[in-house]
């Protein structure tokens, strides 16, 4: 066992032959990860509605009124999130204009910045081999890349708590020559996680560090507190982070209920919002509104085992790796212990989401980066794996592509789907909407994942472990660059830009969203205009609709009959069961068709000019 230790722990040389070593891998894992995401900025699909599009517009809103205090949609007050990915996205736009690749550069940023700390605290760890092992882990696997499709502030919440812990080790480190640098910032992680996802920023990097400091007999050490500057590092805290909650609350009134009651038509402003609400009731699954869905324990632990995949079949071979704290990499693979299980217990208790997972994506990558450097029976047994999996999956694909050569492709895809919408509270649920003849829609990419399956298989047959790995590194990033080409294709069905483009082309008029904002976010982004919401006081719009002086952006049955009937233009989007109900308010003959796209439709109350475009219920 000490030998395996030695093995993946020992650095080579002296520090600069250790530099020299790992300065290839930096630029090969850099490389994988500017490909993945920086790549995907070049060609990216469209904003799409929900949260993806609502968080853009924010930062759009917050651009344009000069207001960057308070998140605003429709003129709403949205007091659930901290504003520091607003703020990042809003800085993109005012360097590169208000565009959706633009909102998308910080979190790609933040992903390859994510792949290159992991590699560089792996190094530090364990060395160059096994640092550039968890950096293309990381880089590669599903998880990282599926949750930074949406403009999610997840990524960079992972990489503070990652600089967080890794600023523990080094500033208890007794060969670190300047621990009361890695202190000031872990303290500096912390608020900037303050400022990504409020408490939870701090929470789990305090908690892992503080069960690694029990089981390494070192909480109580006034040594350890000397080295760790608690003081200095609240001030800290304090002052990057306090500065915007002060202002949001002052800016949201009243500034103090201690209520523990969420209702609907209450409103007592930001602060007991953010925290109570947001926080506390929360966790207990008390909030109002109840506006998210949680995910089956059992799923929310093994779903985990996909996200990061291809690599997760190494994970067993982190089992054979010693724990107990006596160098670097025996204490960084406990703190990693310490931060995967702290994760999962909090939110085994708590509500949640698939996503909420990725803060363990480092650690786990750390395990398993320091266990591929192990050739035993298990590492075998996980490549062997691999090569069934990707030669099932490229027989598959191949097949389909078959079965569907000819099978022709009207409209957009989304009339080859069918609807599934109990599965839609997981994040892959729409993978159930999927037919055989939707994949005709797909060709080109299915091709491109074949391929990638092909040489994810012919990589795992290579003798030479290191060379095997980043053929399977290279075949995950086709088959991203794959699903990047089908989520283009499915634009239509998950973006309304399509019958944004139509509306521009179209006299001008007043915008009607039926039902909730999220449902046609990107609305508000393609057209940077308000609307008014058919019945639409639902989930996130409701706390701030009832805030002094918020906009009455709400019309009911009623009012949108009323404002139908009048001379002046509007237009309405809706989709499925809501078509029937416009038409029972207004009659078949009081909406015309602008356009149907995706499933959705644009209706206005007036015949359009014969210069207008097309009713055709195609794109």
């Amino acid at each position: 066992m000490e030998d395996t230790v030695s093995a993946v722990s020992g650095f080579s040389g002296t520090v600069a032959a250790g530099r020299a070593v790992a300065r290839p891998f930096f630029w090969i894992v850099v490389l994988f990860a500017a490909t993945v995401y920086l790549g995907c900025i070049l060609s990216p699909p469209s904003l799409m509605d929900d949260v993806d599009a609502v968080q853009a517009q924010i930062a759009r809103n917050m651009l344009t009124s000069g207001d960057w205090v308070t998140a605003r949609l429709d003129g709403v007050p949205y007091l659930e999130k901290p504003p520091l990915l607003y703020w990042m996205i809003a800085v993109s736009y005012k360097v590169f204009g208000a565009h959706d690749w633009a909102a998308r550069i910080p979190v790609a940023l933040s992903a390859v910045g994510l792949c290159w700390a992991t590699m560089a605290f792996g190094t530090w760890a364990f060395g160059s081999r096994a640092g550039f092992y968890a950096g293309l882990c990381i880089s590669t696997c599903i998880g990282l890349f599926l949750f930074t499709r949406i403009l999610l502030p997840d990524a960079m919440l992972t990489l503070t708590i990652l600089l967080a812990l890794w600023s523990l080790l080094r500033a208890l480190d007794e060969e670190e020559p300047r621990p009361g640098l890695w202190a000031a910032g872990l303290a500096a992680s912390l608020a900037v996680g303050l400022l990504l996802k409020s408490l939870i920023g701090v929470v789990f990097p305090i908690g892992a560090a503080a069960l690694y400091l029990l089981f390494t007999r070192q909480l109580f050490s006034l040594r350890t507190w000397r080295r760790l500057r608690p003081v200095t590092g609240v001030a800290t805290i304090l002052l990057i982070a306090a500065p915007w909650h002060i202002l949001a609350t002052l800016h949201n009134p009243p500034y103090f209920s201690l209520s523990m009651k969420s209702a609907p038509g209450e409103y007592h402003g930001f602060l007991w919002f953010f925290f109570i609400n947001e926080q506390l009731l929360r966790f207990l699954n008390l909030r109002y509104p109840r506006d998210y869905d949680t995910v089956p324990r059992l799923y929310f632990w093994l779903f985990n085992l996909a996200w990061l995949f291809p690599w997760s079949v190494y994970l067993p071979s982190a089992f054979r790796l010693s724990y107990r704290p006596v160098d670097r990499a025996g204490k960084t693979r406990l703190l990693a212990l310490c931060l995967i299980g702290f994760v999962m217990v909090f939110f085994t208790f708590s509500t949640t989401q698939e996503y909420y997972s990725m803060p363990i994506y480092p650690a786990l990558a750390l395990l398993i980066g320091s266990g591929m450097l192990l050739d035993g029976r298990l590492s075998r047994s996980g490549t062997r794996l691999l090569t069934i999996v990707f030669s099932v999956a490229a027989i598959g694909a191949i097949a389909i592509l078959i079965v569907v050569r000819h099978v022709p492709t009207p409209g957009d895809i989304s009339q080859a789907l069918s609807s599934n919408p109990g599965a839609y509270k997981l994040s892959l649920g729409h993978m159930q909407d999927l037919t055989i003849r939707s994949f005709a829609y797909l060709r080109l990419p299915l091709a491109l994942a074949a391929l990638a399956f092909l040489i994810g298989s012919a990589g795992t047959l290579l003798r030479e472990r290191k060379r095997a790995y980043a053929v399977v590194a290279v075949a995950m990033v086709v088959f991203f660059h794959a699903a990047r080409i089908a989520m283009v294709t499915f634009d239509p069905y998950l973006s309304s830009r399509p019958l944004v483009q139509t509306l521009k082309q179209s006299p001008e008029g007043g915008l009607i969203i039926d039902h909730h904002y999220y449902w046609y976010s990107s609305v508000f982004f393609y057209t940077n205009r308000s609307a008014l919401l058919l019945n639409g006081r639902f989930n996130n719009m409701v706390y701030g609709s009832y805030a002094p002086g918020a906009p009455n952006v709400f019309v009911d049955d009623n009012g949108f009959r009323d404002l139908w009937q009048k001379p002046e233009r509007y237009y309405v989007f809706t989709k499925g069961a809501g078509v029937d109900r416009l038409e029972s308010l207004v009659g078949a003959k009081g909406l015309t068709t602008v356009r149907v796209s995706g499933g959705k439709t644009l209706f206005t109350n007036h015949p359009l000019p014969a210069a207008s475009p097309s009713h055709s219920p195609y794109p």
